[in-house]
């Protein structure tokens, strides 16, 4: 994993190159990246032949290892569009569909009765901990990249297998979470001539096994990959992983088959597990598995698997005694309280679910924490429950209560709330779920002291009392995230904290002189977000010299940021000008990602320069702003890691010459409002020169047809958001080519005409296995209306929304004169409960 990091590895031989790909101890975290990095292998030896064609079949021999079935589905659909090895990606996108469109107890059935090796995740010998002596040899470079350049050039004194192995462990140094030689584990002085470490030091290697993004995974694939090799060969041993996956789902958690004398290998090295994005994985079995054969697991990734519920939280951390770093990210409903008018609401109970996705059982009493389960979480110091709408309050602030270690939390858009507070504000020892009002005001050995991480945005719960005392008690904290709070000037001025290196304000009334007050000591920041800020703005003042004071401050703001900062993230909206872009330049030599926001007025000659001023932007995203094709094909043009391009609701005239460049490197697209005359050829292009695109979002191109769904689907098969809107007659005649992007999780589609199916959303559902929101409008169905998919038909959706029109009168009663305005938006939230259906005012 080091040396594919290293710029160096296009440089590896390719004899030397298949020999280790072949050798059966071959330890990477995920197929992934062994596949990235063999495609950046190929690339760059390509370039150095006059004729690859000739050669090409030899390369193909380094792919033939990679285990395609176990690839990400939106990985594999990506590089479909590689120039010499799209078929073997077809080839996995083929593969991962007929395990996808099974039962999870038949995927080993339909690959046939052969050696299902391809199907087992790369655990070897490494992965199980083993210790290696490390002989003496010397180092000549200072860094990673001289240290395998020097073995490249033969400058160690023994064999490239030798290295290759010895590096896999001398990359953690000792018992370090990363880095090589000259990083964690290792000081500098030990560096340049001198001996690496003495002779018969034994280090461990940290691992990770990384499935995240593949619904192909089940519990038959799992434990193939856990029991001996013979269980992929011999069809009775394989009858019997079936056997165990079927009965698995008929049997209590108390009666799990698992335990009852499989040969289950265990790799002591594996640190970190990550099952993101694997609706089919049972967890409850899962989870078993990671406790056996990962005993060492200390970070738990299990993000959007709305199945994740509280209980199995408990049965995770009492089976996984040393894990600390757990997060249970799912989508973030769109029904925030504060934006939406609710017109009606109602929550059904879950049914049992199908065997397309896979829950675990759970009592009612289970999602708010016990006293007695609290105390098995103690060990946990990193949690993150983004979005768990699922959790109430006092839920959470047992959870919080239960976690002494706990540094960093991450749970925006969820229920926290006071009691949260107090729970992180009340001394350790305190008896949690009991929080006098004597509570508040403990500073001393409190969770809130020991914070560094603290991110609560969206959390409408906390209020602007509970924020003062949070934020007076968190001086440790290098990462806060308080956007759309009912933070005031006042919480700001009581954080005494001098080390952070993040804040987040958006979307609050927050002003310019209490965050210039903050930026003064925090000479660290590296990110800021104040987008949505109106105060920031100076503000008018009845006291005599107050108008003077405020406007001195705003101005401090950016002087403050440019003099102390280094700046590598910055959104702004209100009052943020080209003199503040002048005033900012000292600090963003280094930027990598700058959002404009409403308020906000760089001006043209501003914009112009910004690739001069900022050469290391990745992330450009300008909302109303003047624009000009000029000041596109400088962004394109210059910035040539730029991976995100937002231009939304701007002014000006821009042409298709703005996107005449290749940009390889663009990930994330979004045209709002701001190219009217983009047409099919046009759209050619785009998506020839932005291939590898990820995220595509067009509003407004009206001369768009129902051919540009084929464009967009051959152009960029590797899309996983789609958003179309008010696109000229792009789904008159239906969906249909738009689906062959396979990976898609997020399609938004309105107002581009009326011809989407009545069984759209199913049909959606069951075609696209990684889909998870859908946003439609009435206006676009072919029938007048959509089916809704029950909880059992829903796979993997997390979210609905069906906006409806109404006729409005323009003037006086003509047919003519009447045009469709927004009446409601119909929302369908799934979480690990209940589907909640409400119908809200707004268009969602």
């Amino acid at each position: 994993m080091w040396a594919m990091s290293s710029k160096f590895f296009v440089d590896v031989p390719y004899d030397l190159l298949l020999s280790c790909i072949e050798h059966p101890l071959l330890t990477v975290d995920s197929e992934m990246h062994l596949s990235d990095a063999l495609l950046v292998w190929v690339d760059a030896y390509a370039k150095q032949l006059e004729n690859f064609s000739r050669t090409g079949e030899d390369c193909h021999g380094i792919f033939r290892q990679i285990r395609v079935s176990l690839l990400p589905l939106w990985f594999a659909a990506g590089k479909r569009s590689s120039c010499h090895f799209s078929k073997l990606f077809e080839e996995s996108i083929e593969s991962i569909f007929k395990l996808v469109n099974v039962p999870p107890i038949n995927s080993m059935d339909v690959l046939g009765d052969g050696d299902l090796h391809h199907l087992r995740v790369r655990l070897t010998e490494y992965s199980k901990g083993s210790l290696l002596g490390l002989r003496e040899y010397k180092l000549e470079g200072q860094n990673r990249n001289n240290l395998f350049s020097d073995f490249l050039t033969n400058k160690a004194s023994y064999t490239w297998i030798n290295m290759i192995s010895e590096l896999n462990f001398l990359r953690k140094g000792s018992g370090g979470k990363g880095g090589v030689a000259g990083d964690e584990g290792f000081r500098s002085s030990e560096l340049g001539g001198s001996t690496v470490r003495p002779p018969g030091v034994l280090l461990f290697a940290s691992l990770k096994v990384n499935l995240s993004g593949c619904p192909q995974i089940t519990l038959a694939i799992l434990l193939l990959s856990l029991l001996p090799s013979s269980y992929s060969i011999d069809l009775t041993l394989r009858k019997s992983i079936k056997h165990i996956s079927m009965n698995f789902e008929r049997l209590e958690r108390d009666q799990c088959p698992i335990s009852q004398g499989l040969p289950m290998l265990s790799f002591e090295a594996v640190q970190e597990v990550d099952i993101s994005k694997c609706p089919r994985l049972h967890l409850e079995a899962a989870i078993t598995c990671f406790s056996k054969s990962f005993p060492s697991i200390r970070t738990f990734n299990a993000a959007y698997i709305l199945n994740f519920k509280t209980a199995t939280l408990h049965e995770l951390v009492q089976k996984c005694p040393l894990l600390c770093e757990v997060d249970l990210t799912i989508d973030i409903s769109p029904l925030i309280p504060a934006q939406v008018s609710v017109v009606s609401s109602s929550a059904a109970i879950t049914p049992l679910l199908s065997n397309k996705s896979v829950s675990v059982r759970e009592n009612p009493g289970d999602v708010i924490l016990s006293k007695k389960s609290g105390l098995l979480l103690s060990n946990i110091t990193k949690l993150t429950l983004e979005g768990r709408s699922d959790l109430c309050d006092v839920g959470i602030s047992n959870l919080l209560c239960s976690c002494m270690k706990l540094h960093s939390i991450v749970v925006c858009d969820t229920s926290f709330g006071e009691k949260s507070v107090l729970a992180l504000c009340s001394g350790i020892s305190s008896n949690y779920g009991n929080y006098p009002a004597t509570d508040f005001g403990r500073k001393h050995n409190s969770l809130a002291s020991n914070l560094q991480k603290l991110h609560i945005g969206g959390c409408k719960g906390v209020d602007e009392t509970s924020l003062l005392e949070l934020l007076s008690q968190t001086q440790m904290l290098k990462s806060l995230c308080l956007r759309d709070t009912q933070l005031v000037d006042q919480a700001l001025h009581c954080f005494s904290g001098s080390s952070l290196e993040m804040l987040d304000i958006s979307d609050t009334v927050v002003s310019g002189s209490a965050l210039a007050h903050l930026v003064q000591g925090n000479p660290s920041l590296k990110c800021l977000n104040a987008r949505g800020c109106r105060n920031m703005l100076p503000q008018e003042s009845s006291t005599s010299g107050g108008e003077y004071y405020s406007s001195y401050m705003f101005k401090e703001l950016y002087l403050e940021l440019g003099k102390n900062c280094r700046l590598e993230e910055i959104a702004l909206g209100w009052g943020f000008s080209c003199f503040s872009l002048e005033a900012l330049q000292p600090a963003i030599m280094s930027l990598r990602s700058i959002t404009v926001g409403l308020g906000a007025s760089l001006g043209e000659d501003a914009l112009k320069r910004l690739p001069a001023t900022c050469p290391m932007l990745e992330s450009v995203i300008l909302h109303f702003q003047v624009i000009s094709d000029t000041i596109i094909m400088n962004i394109m043009s210059y910035l040539r890691n730029l991976r995100v391009l937002a231009l939304c609701y701007c002014l000006g005239d821009i042409s298709m010459l703005s996107f005449g460049f290749s940009m390889q490197n663009l990930r994330k697209l979004r045209l709002q409002r701001v190219t009217p005359w983009m047409t099919n050829n046009d759209l050619v292009i785009l998506t020839q020169n932005c291939a590898n695109l990820v995220e595509l979002s067009l509003l407004g191109c009206k001369l768009l047809n129902s051919d540009s769904q084929k464009i967009i689907s051959r152009g960029c098969p590797g899309l996983t958001s789609i958003h179309l809107e008010e696109c000229g007659e792009v789904t008159a005649n239906g969906v249909s080519s738009l689906l062959n992007c396979t990976a898609i999780e997020d399609l938004l589609l309105r107002h581009n005409g009326p011809g989407i199916q009545k069984t759209f959303i199913f049909d959606a559902a069951l075609k696209l296995p990684m889909l998870r929101k859908v946003s439609l409008d009435v206006c676009d169905a072919s029938e007048g209306d959509f089916d809704i998919p029950d909880y059992a038909e829903r796979c993997f959706l997390s979210t609905v929304k069906i906006a409806r029109c109404k006729s409005h009168r323009c003037n006086y009663n003509f047919p003519a004169n009447r045009r469709t305005v927004h009446k409601e938006t119909l929302v369908l939230v799934w979480n690990s409960k209940n589907l909640f259906r409400t119908v809200v005012k707004e268009r969602l």
